[in-house]
């Protein structure tokens, strides 16, 4: 199945980067495997169309940040798991907006989509450094997703 890992983050706002922290490791433990496309962007909604189109799966890496949420947790969810309004925002929700309206113009877009939402701690703090509480649940997401793709 070919798939699609974006990371989606900011790099210079601490742990809104780690989107792009995990897709960075993906792309060296996954290099050479041809089913798979690692890509790390701080682009959002219809800005992502092309990136998306071509692919029969989307795997999105970001953060995101839940009331009473853990630092560092792992959460896999589904694009209607935003549709409820129970999860705080991950980037832009457009993205969900982006890929209908690909389907509509009858753009070949993933059918599958899954989300691996980190919960940040600090999304503010400009800053190259994800918080410990951050950094030390990359490895995991790693390998979560590495699991998910098979």
């Amino acid at each position: 199945m070919r798939t699609l890992i974006l990371g989606i983050g900011n790099p210079i706002l601490s742990d809104d980067a780690v989107g792009c922290r995990v897709a960075q490791r993906l792309e060296e433990k996954l290099r050479g495997r041809g089913d798979v496309v690692v890509k790390e962007t701080s682009l959002s909604g219809l800005s992502l169309l092309e990136e998306m189109a071509g692919y029969e799966r989307l795997i999105i890496v970001d953060a995101i940040q839940t009331k009473g949420g853990k630092p560092g947790a792992i959460y896999k969810l589904a694009p209607e798991d935003f549709k409820i309004g129970h999860m705080a925002i991950i980037h832009d929700l457009g993205l969900f907006s982006a890929l209908e309206m690909g389907r509509k113009l009858g753009m070949d877009m993933p059918h599958e989509v899954i989300i691996f939402a980190i919960e940040a701690k600090d999304m503010e703090t400009f800053s190259e450094e994800c918080t410990p509480e951050v950094e030390e649940s990359i490895p995991r997401a790693v390998e979560v997703v590495v699991k998910e793709i098979g």
